[in-house]
C-alpha cells in the first residue's frame, strides 16, 4: 500500500521544514509501481490531516492480507487512520521476503522520503525481518504488537537510475514473515517558479504566529500562485522574487483595534472600518470611495464640537489631581498602617469570594529592616517583572531573597495582593516558600527563601555561574518532576485548584542539590468552587509560554499550565528559548527537525551526547503532546509524570550501565526506528 499526500502540497505539514525556494514536497508518482493500478481508499474524515490513502488494485501470489478489529495505539506524531493500520500485507509461499519497487522517469530524478508504518497483530511467535533500502545497509526490525512502528530514511535518497526498492527479508532466528501495513511515501521536486521576498515571508509568518491565523497558510505565501495563501495578494513579478502587497485579515474572529504594525503610514490606507452584531462573516461590505477634500463646514463643525469638549476635559483632570494633592498634604494618617489595614481588608474582600485563606503570619518588614538585611541592597542576584531581587540575610543567619517592587514594574497591587494571598496558603517542598513582605507607601517587597542555584533560565542562558552549571540529562529529568509535583499540587492539592499562569524557566528556581521549586505568583487564579470548570480573565503571562487556546478565548484551565510546562519541556530539552527572532517558536522549530529523525540535532548541545536517545524523544515527545492547540487532545499531568518516568529508568539505566555516551546514534544514510523517533516507544 502506498500513501500519497493531497493537493495542494503546500497543505502537507512537512512542508514547513525549510527546504529553501527552489524545492518543494510532491506526493509520489500514482504509477509508482509500473504494471500495477491504484485505487482510492480513503481520504477525511478517516484521515484527519485529508490526506488520499491509496490501495494496489490487484493480487500478489506472493502476498497475504491480514486485518485485525483490535485497537491499534498511534503516536501522537506519525498517524495513520484507523481502517488503514489495522490492515496489512505479508509474504507467503516460497517467496518470504517483501519487495516494493518503483521507478522515478523524471530526467533528473527527485529526492525521495519515505514513511513505513508497521503494527504487528499477534505476539504469540516472533516476527524479525532487515529492511533495506537500495544500498543502505539493512536494519533488523521486529515491530510492536498492536503498536504502530514506523520506520524511515532520515534523509532525502536520490537514485542515479531512478530505481527505488524497499526489501524486508526474515532474519534466521523469525518464525513468522515480513508484513507491512501502509507505505508514505513523498519526492522533492525542483520548480522554477519565483518565491517571496524573505523580509516579507518572515514578517507573514509573525503575523500567523501572533494571531493564530488558521488558514491555508503553509508553504510559500505566493507560489504556487495557485495555491497562494488565502487573504494574501502579492505583486505580479517577472523577477525571481514577489512582494506582499495587501492583507486581508477578516473573518479570522480577530479583535481589538488594528496593532500599528500592521497600519500603512501612508494617509489614508485605512480607509474604512465596519462594526456588526458578530455576523460579519456573513453580510456584504461595502467599502466607500477613498476620501477626497474634506468640506470647510465639516472641518468647522469638527472644530467647534472637538475643542471645547477637549477643554471641558482637561479642566475636569486638573480639578481632580488638585484635590488628590491637596488631601494628601493635610492627611496625618499613618501609611503603614493604613497599608496594612487594605492588605488584611484586600484578604477579606478574597475570602468572601470563596477563597480559603489563612490568616497572614508571615512577617511584616519595615524598609529599614530591608536595608539591614541586604546591607542595604548592595548584592543585586536578578530582575523580575516585579523589580530587582537582592540577596540578603537575617538575624537567624537564614538566607533570603528580597524583591523590591520597581516603579517602573507593571505588576500592581493586585499581583502583590495575588502573591501574598496564594504564597500564604499553599505550602509544598517545591514551592517557594514566603517569609515575609513590607508594605508602605512607597516601598512594596516579598521576601522568600533563597535559592542558591538560581533559576533554570540562568543555567540554560549561563547567565550566572553556579557549580555543576551544565547539569546530566537524568538530573535534568529530575528537576522536571519537581515541577511537575508543585503543579499537581497546585491543580489537585489545595481545598481550590489554583493555576498559575506563569510557568517558565525563569520562575523554576533551583535551590541546593538541584531541588527545584516554582516561584511568582503573581498572576496566579484560584477556582471559585469544585465545580468550576475554567476561570474566564484577560490572558496574561509570558510570551511564548502562554496557552493558545487560552489567549484566544479567555477561559483559564489547568490546562494552560500544562502548555506552559510543556514549552518548559522543550526548553530544557533543546538548551533553546522559546522564541527566537526569525526563526519563530519553539515548537515549531523542533517539529521542521523532527523528521530529520536525528535527536542530536533538537537536544541540548551541551549535553554533548551524554543521553540515551529513546529518553530523550520520550521528552520532547510528551512536551509536544503537551503543547498542542487543542486543550481536549492535551495529556492530564498524571499522564505527563508516566512518560517522564519512562524516560528517567531509561536515563538512569544508561548510566548504571556505565556508558555515558549516547546509546543510540544514526546518520542520514540509515533506517530511522521506533528508537530513533518520536514513534512507537
Amino acid at each position: 500500500r502506498q500513501m500519497q499526500p493531497p493537493s495542494p502540497l503546500e497543505e502537507v505539514p512537512l512542508v514547513a521544514v525549510g527546504l529553501g525556494g527552489g524545492n518543494d514536497l510532491h506526493n509520489g508518482d500514482a504509477a509508482v509501481v509500473p504494471g500495477k493500478t491504484w485505487c482510492w481508499a480513503s481520504r477525511y474524515p478517516g484521515d484527519q490531516f485529508d490526506r488520499f490513502w491509496w490501495q494496489l488494485g490487484y493480487s500478489s501470489p506472493t502476498w497475504k492480507n491480514l486485518s485485525t478489529v483490535s485497537a491499534i495505539t498511534q503516536d501522537s506524531i506519525y498517524t495513520v487512520p484507523l481502517t488503514i493500520i489495522q490492515t496489512a500485507v505479508e509474504a507467503v509461499g516460497n517467496n518470504t521476503m517483501l519487495n516494493i519497487t518503483w521507478q522515478d522517469q523524471t530526467p533528473r530524478g527527485r529526492g525521495l522520503k519515505f514513511f513505513m508504518y508497521i503494527a504487528d497483530f499477534q505476539n504469540s511467535q516472533l516476527r524479525q525481518f532487515n529492511v533495506s533500502f537500495n544500498d543502505v545497509e539493512p536494519y533488523q526490525y521486529s515491530p510492536p504488537y498492536l503498536t504502530t512502528g514506523v520506520l524511515y530514511n532520515s534523509g532525502w535518497s536520490i537514485a542515479t537510475d531512478g530505481n527505488y526498492n524497499i526489501s524486508l527479508v526474515p532474519t534466521a532466528a523469525s518464525k513468522l514473515p515480513p508484513m507491512i501495513n501502509a507505505l508514505e511515501i513523498y519526492t522533492l521536486i525542483s520548480h522554477d517558479s519565483p518565491t517571496t521576498f524573505p523580509v516579507d515571508f518572515e514578517t507573514i509568518m509573525a503575523i500567523k504566529l501572533e494571531y493564530g491565523i488558521k488558514k491555508n497558510w503553509m508553504g510559500d505565501p505566493c507560489f504556487p500562485e495557485k495555491f497562494a495563501w488565502e487573504g494574501v495578494k502579492c505583486s505580479n513579478s517577472s523577477s525571481n522574487t514577489a512582494r506582499i502587497i495587501s492583507l486581508n485579515l477578516s473573518c479570522n474572529q480577530l479583535n481589538g483595534p488594528v496593532p500599528d504594525s500592521l497600519r500603512k503610514n501612508n494617509t489614508g490606507s485605512f480607509i474604512f472600518s465596519f462594526n456588526s452584531d458578530g455576523n460579519m462573516c456573513n453580510k456584504p461590505i461595502i467599502v466607500p470611495s477613498p476620501p477626497g477634500k474634506r468640506s470647510n463646514r465639516a472641518a468647522t463643525l469638527a472644530i467647534l464640537i472637538v475643542v471645547p469638549a477637549t477643554v471641558i476635559v482637561v479642566l475636569v483632570l486638573v480639578f481632580l489631581i488638585w484635590r488628590q494633592k491637596r488631601n494628601s498634604n493635610y492627611s496625618t494618617e499613618d501609611p503603614t498602617r493604613d497599608r496594612s489595614n487594605q492588605l488584611e481588608n484586600s484578604l477579606e474582600k478574597s475570602q468572601n469570594h470563596g477563597d480559603v485563606l489563612q490568616i497572614v503570619e508571615n512577617r511584616q518588614f519595615t524598609y529599614i529592616e530591608l536595608e539591614k538585611v541586604t546591607n542595604k541592597f548592595e548584592n543585586h542576584i536578578g530582575q523580575g517583572g516585579f523589580g530587582p531581587v537582592y540577596y540578603g540575610c537575617l538575624e537567624d543567619n537564614t538566607e533570603v531573597a528580597v524583591k523590591m517592587r520597581s516603579e517602573l514594574s507593571s505588576h500592581g497591587l493586585d499581583e502583590f495582593f495575588a502573591e501574598v494571598q496564594n504564597l500564604t496558603k499553599v505550602h509544598h517542598r517545591n514551592l517557594v516558600s514566603l517569609i515575609g513582605y513590607c508594605w508602605e507607601r512607597d516601598h512594596l517587597a516579598l521576601v522568600y527563601e533563597y535559592m542558591a542555584q538560581g533559576s533554570i533560565c540562568d543555567r540554560l542562558r549561563g547567565n550566572i555561574f553556579v557549580e555543576n552549571q551544565h547539569a546530566s540529562h537524568c538530573s535534568i529529568l529530575t528537576i522536571t518532576f519537581h515541577i511537575y509535583e508543585g503543579l499537581d499540587y497546585l491543580h489537585k492539592g489545595c481545598s481550590l485548584p489554583i493555576i498559575h499562569r506563569d510557568v517558565k524557566t525563569s520562575n523554576i528556581l533551583l535551590g541546593k542539590n538541584l531541588q527545584a521549586k516554582i516561584a511568582d505568583f503573581g498572576l496566579s487564579k484560584t477556582y471559585l468552587s469544585e465545580t468550576q470548570t475554567h476561570i474566564s480573565v484577560t490572558p496574561a503571562g509570558t510570551a511564548g509560554y502562554i496557552d493558545p487556546e487560552y489567549y484566544q478565548t479567555g477561559r483559564l484551565t489547568e490546562s494552560s499550565d500544562v502548555y506552559s510546562f510543556g514549552i518548559v519541556l522543550l526548553e530544557i530539552a533543546t538548551g533553546e528559548p522559546p522564541i527566537i527572532s526569525g526563526q519563530g517558536h519553539i515548537v515549531q522549530r523542533v517539529k521542521n527537525k523532527i523528521v530529520a529523525g536525528d535527536i542530536s540535532l533538537i537536544a541540548d548541545a551541551q549535553l554533548d551526547g551524554a543521553y540515551d536517545v529513546s529518553s530523550m524523544w520520550k521528552v520532547v515527545d510528551t512536551a509536544l503532546q503537551c503543547t498542542v492547540d487543542v486543550v481536549a487532545q492535551r495529556p492530564t499531568m498524571a499522564t505527563v509524570v508516566a512518560q517522564l518516568k519512562k524516560s528517567l529508568a531509561l536515563e538512569e539505566s544508561r548510566e548504571d550501565s556505565g556508558f555515558m555516551g549516547s546509546t543510540s546514534t544514526v546518520s542520514d544514510n540509515t533506517f530511522s526506528t521506533s528508537r530513533f523517533g518520536p514513534s512507537a516507544r
